[in-house]
């Protein structure tokens, strides 16, 4: 997994941000790319206040993944929670975040947080940026200074 990460890295299809514990061994990782998806995949509740572009940009989680000693911690949501900050401080505008779920229990893991199924593809699913940083204020009483 490593080589495929590195490579990407190095041919700018994605980034790859990594969580270490205290002694430097990888706990979690996650991959961040930008994409864009059809403004008619988003629902009409979301699309109702967004200019009629084609196009709406967005970031894609490619892979989130934590160690075993490391699951049950809290550290999947917080992989998710700095991707989103990324997400809401990259240069570029994204509107939302991106995931392919790889399995029922991921799909699961994504719903928790916030996440929505696209009716054309139940395995993806998004999550607007504007929703998980009210998430994160909602719970931490800040936003990471958005």
């Amino acid at each position: 997994m490593r080589e495929l990460v590195g490579q990407d890295t190095k041919r700018r299809i994605s980034n790859c941000f990594v969580a270490l514990d205290a002694s430097g061994v990888v706990a979690g990782y996650y991959t961040l790319a930008a994409t864009s998806l059809p403004l008619t995949e988003l629902p009409a509740d979301l699309t109702k206040r967004l200019p009629r572009y084609p196009l709406v940009p967005a970031g894609l989680i490619g892979r989130l993944a934590v160690d075993l000693a490391f699951r049950g911690k809290g550290l999947g949501s917080a992989l998710l929670v700095d991707a989103a900050v990324r997400a809401a401080h990259s240069d570029p505008a994204i509107f939302t975040l991106v995931v392919e779920a790889k399995d029922d229990s991921a799909v699961a893991f994504y719903e928790r947080h916030g996440f929505r199924r696209f009716a054309s593809k139940p395995d993806s699913l998004f999550l607007p940026i504007a929703a998980a940083l009210h998430a994160l204020n909602t719970t931490t009483g800040s936003c990471g200074g958005a």
